[in-house]
């Protein structure tokens, strides 16, 4: 079962890594188009109106996977809650081994 939540936890990890970067992009998208706001080429406002589009789907796309990773993690919390509380003894002897293991693992230094 722990490779399981190592994996999801990698998992959620890299869609935050991921979230996190997109939200740098779009921020840096937006300074671009205002620091070139004052550019008259047609050609120039023609690729700022395209970019403004697209940076409007990719904030929507954005604010929609952090609402999902949220509820995921979310759901996980819950069902973690309501494993340690139906099985209390199974979810002490796991933690006592796995402290035990890093224990072990920490003494070996």
């Amino acid at each position: 079962m722990s490779n399981v939540s190592e994996m999801v936890d990698s998992a959620d990890q890299a869609k935050e890594e991921l979230v996190a970067n997109l939200r740098r992009v779009i921020s840096d998208a937006e300074d671009l188009l205002a620091a070139t706001a004052g550019d008259a080429d047609s050609k120039i406002a023609e690729l700022r109106a395209r970019a403004r589009q697209n940076l409007a789907v990719a904030r929507d796309k954005l604010a929609d996977a952090d609402a999902a990773l949220r509820a995921h993690a979310r759901r996980a919390m819950n069902a973690t809650d309501d494993y340690v509380h139906d099985n209390p003894w199974s979810s002490i002897g796991a933690a006592a081994a796995i402290g035990m293991l890093v224990g072990v693992l920490l003494g070996r230094r």
